[in-house]
């Protein structure tokens, strides 16, 4: 975990500054204005990695006792969480047609009976 939290980090400089440089929409970005952003947003940057360390250390040890398959679908959850957080609390999506939101919450159900399907099928 260690090492692979260094490699997170050492990654995030070499990633952060090619999409600065080479942004996907938008115009490029100076390094000063990364820092310009709010201490709230820094800390949220810095919880999130929090999580999902701790998250990732709980999935490693438990895997060995949990079973490949339980492991699997307890660390997709991760995924369903975040698609809940962007969904309901960021509000990413308030902009878009009626349709869309229905099509989300179909693709979240589904996706938790897949997981769901595989945690079971031991």
């Amino acid at each position: 975990m260690f090492l692979f939290s260094l490699g997170i980090l050492a990654s995030n400089f070499v990633f952060n500054s090619l999409l600065m440089r080479f942004p996907i929409t938008g115009s490029q970005v100076n390094i000063s204005e990364y820092f310009k952003g709010t201490s709230r947003n820094h800390l949220m940057g810095i919880l999130g990695g929090g999580i999902w360390s701790l998250g990732m250390s709980f999935s490693i040890l438990a895997s060995e006792q949990a079973g490949p398959a339980i492991s699997y679908g307890l660390g997709q959850g991760a995924t369903v969480v975040a698609a809940i957080w962007g969904i309901y609390i960021w509000k990413e999506f308030k902009n878009a047609p009626p349709i869309v939101h229905r099509i989300l919450n179909l693709m979240l159900l589904f996706y938790m009976i897949g997981l769901a399907t595989i945690i079971f099928s031991r």
